[in-house]
């Protein structure tokens, strides 16, 4: 059967590739309901069945997630897009100053822009610490 005569319901499905070796060990996790909501709803941010997010979590060296490394990612891409805008400004305001003998009045705000990246570039890899 190939996946297009399977129905779409059990394409979709969220499952874990069958080991060759096939299932060794089954473990039984008993949670309240309070627990299975919280495990549900953050399997279901994850895109993972609650098995796999508690499979990945108790395997991971660290406490980091999958959707938390995308995260960390698209913030890192975003600063990388603020620096280059930064360095072209701070660039132009160079040119500015050294082709006369004012300085620009607003070079001032372009370095605490630069500072507050810097501090924001900080913030982003503590938090992936």
């Amino acid at each position: 059967m190939s996946e297009e005569d399977v129905p779409r319901s059990r394409v979709s499905k969220r499952r874990r590739a069958n080991s060759p070796a096939g299932s060794k060990k089954r473990r039984d996790v008993w949670v309240t309901a309070e627990e299975e909501a919280a495990l549900v709803a953050r399997a279901a941010r994850e895109r993972v069945t609650v098995p796999n997010l508690l499979l990945t979590a108790a395997l991971s060296e660290g406490s980091e997630t999958p959707t938390e490394r995308r995260a960390a990612m698209a913030e890192l891409m975003a600063i990388h897009t603020l620096l280059a805008r930064v360095s072209n400004n701070v660039n132009q305001i160079a040119r500015h100053a050294n082709a006369g003998d004012e300085f620009p009045q607003d070079a001032a705000a372009a370095l605490a822009y630069v500072r507050e990246v810097a501090m924001r570039i900080d913030r982003t890899i503590e938090g992936l610490m």
